[in-house]
């Protein structure tokens, strides 16, 4: 259930950062008959192995969705990049699967895919190191926002990154990431300039826009190696205060909400670059006992009262409750329900499958279809679902669309709004997991018709995992030619097919 003041969020949860010493014991442990004394004794000191007997290890390898979890039989926890390098060397010369973590928050689930292999918790690499022109940043592989935030803030500097602040900042970034920033600046990646990286044979490199590599980490990156750090831009601390207005109004709105949002921001691409709206829809029976309510956010930065022209409009519908508030960007997260305290970083262990669609523009029709599925799946006393969500993100587009459409493997820059569901729900068993799917799916399906666009374009970092290559890197051609040909030269025994797999 999501409340307007206590965001009481079942739904979401972050696996703890684990910082311990190796392990004293011989390990003598086996997964594939393999004997992990010689990967402990090509570690740095700082570095952690943990196997399932251990106390850190359930911590570690939780994750934020339990559809369908990789199965872990060892946690590697690197204290230095040099540590990746060793880790990926002894999986390789073991045959042994592996796979990168760091903010756990992807509920694809062709993760399910990673059997009995080696995770790599990348959590002690987070470090930022600024330039001394102070234009660049050197940041770890595995920081999660927050940690970036913060410290760039005390720098006075700021970057791009996801708005949720525990998630990690390079798994969002890799599939292209979208944040609060990106009307000024672009995409997370956007913001790359170099990766240090250890590639599917076992090799550390750096790879710059000299290299064919490049253009695919920058979206579909999951695919093509482990980044133990990143140079990335950084700016100047121009707009540090904002100011947020919150306004939950009854389902009944719903055509004429999008139709307001469509004509003030949307169809002509008016959003200023320091505007972000967001809508959550959710069934709260506190504020409504009938149907869901929709909760509209309107942030806008370098003010303390949001401009009237933007919230006006709104008003004009009655909302049922309204909120004004002003603060820094530090606030945001605890303004839309997403900081370290709220309930998506929360442990939970329910499964957390969303179904992401990209839409140049809201249909108020389809809009109103899929609300009338959501009020039925929500408000049911004997559903699973009363605790779902559907987010609506209309970030400022124009840093993003500035970039040009071909300069990454993102493909969606001229698309204005991200729309998913997020079906929180407990595990138990088949049924309410095809119950979700078919639910999920036939949301989606309204949406994608009503967009007209006929192919599928969905957000990788949100995926549920039955989408297609082309849904998630794009449809055309020369697109998909590429990614495969990058496939083909840096993975080609497909170590990297465990996110949003190219093949």
């Amino acid at each position: 259930m999501y409340s307007l003041f206590g965001w009481k969020v079942a739904a979401l949860l972050v696996g703890a950062n684990v910082i311990a010493s190796l392990c004293s014991n011989p390990l003598a442990h086996s997964t594939y008959d393999v004997n992990y004394s010689e990967l402990k004794q090509g570690l740095s000191s700082s570095a952690s192995i943990y196997f399932p007997e251990y106390e850190p290890f359930g911590a570690a390898v939780i994750r934020w969705s339990n559809l369908s979890t990789p199965t872990i039989n060892v946690v590697v926890v690197p204290g230095t990049d040099s540590d990746v390098f060793v880790v990926v060397n002894f999986a390789n010369k073991h045959h042994i699967p592996f796979l990168a973590t760091s903010g756990m928050h992807g509920s694809i689930n062709t993760l399910g895919r990673m059997d009995h292999g080696i995770e790599i918790r990348l959590n002690q690499l987070d470090g930022v190191d600024i330039s001394t022109d102070g234009k660049t940043a050197r940041i770890g592989g595995g920081i999660q926002s927050k940690s970036l935030i913060d410290k760039l803030w005390t720098a006075r500097k700021q970057t791009v990154t996801g708005t949720c602040e525990c998630v990690g900042y390079l798994g969002p970034g890799l599939g292209d990431g979208h944040g609060w920033l990106q009307g000024h600046y672009g995409l997370v990646s956007d913001q790359f300039i170099s990766f240090d990286i250890v590639l599917a044979n076992g090799s550390f490199v750096t790879v710059d826009e000299n290299s064919d590599l490049f253009w695919g980490l920058k979206g579909a990156g999951h695919n093509f190696g482990i980044i133990t750090s990143v140079k990335a831009k950084i700016y100047d601390l121009t707009h540090p205060n904002y100011a947020i207005d919150t306004m939950v109004f009854s389902g009944d709105y719903v055509k004429q909400i999008y139709q307001l949002a469509n004509e003030l921001w949307v169809v002509n691409g008016t959003m200023p670059d320091g505007l972000n709206n967001w809508s959550y829809w959710y069934y709260d029976p506190t504020i409504d006992s009938e149907k869901p309510v929709i909760a509209m956010y309107i942030i806008e930065e370098g003010v303390n009262v949001v401009n009237a022209t933007h919230t006006k409009p709104f008003l004009d519908l009655g909302p049922l409750i309204h909120q004004s508030k002003n603060g820094t960007y530090l606030d945001l997260g605890q303004w839309t329900g997403i900081s370290l305290q709220d309930g998506p970083c929360q442990e939970t262990g329910n499964a957390n499958p969303r179904f992401p669609i990209y839409m140049k523009q809201y249909n108020p029709d389809a809009q109103a279809q899929v609300y009338e599925l959501f009020r039925n799946a929500t408000t049911s006393d004997s559903s699973p679902f009363s605790d779902a969500l559907f987010m609506f993100e209309g970030y400022s587009q124009n840093g993003v669309k500035a970039q040009g459409n071909d300069v990454s493997a993102f493909a969606y820059r001229s698309e204005n709004i991200l729309a998913a569901p997020l079906l929180t729900y407990v595990p138990t068993g088949p049924a309410v997991e095809q119950a979700a799917y078919k639910l999920g799916s036939k949301m989606r399906t309204i949406l994608d018709q009503g967009a007209n666009e006929g192919n599928l374009k969905a957000y990788v970092n949100y995926a549920y995992g039955d989408e297609t290559a082309t849904s998630w890197y794009g449809s055309q051609p020369w697109r998909q030619d590429r990614l495969r040909t990058l496939k083909q030269k840096y993975d080609p025994m497909g170590k990297f097919s465990f996110y949003g797999p190219i093949d």
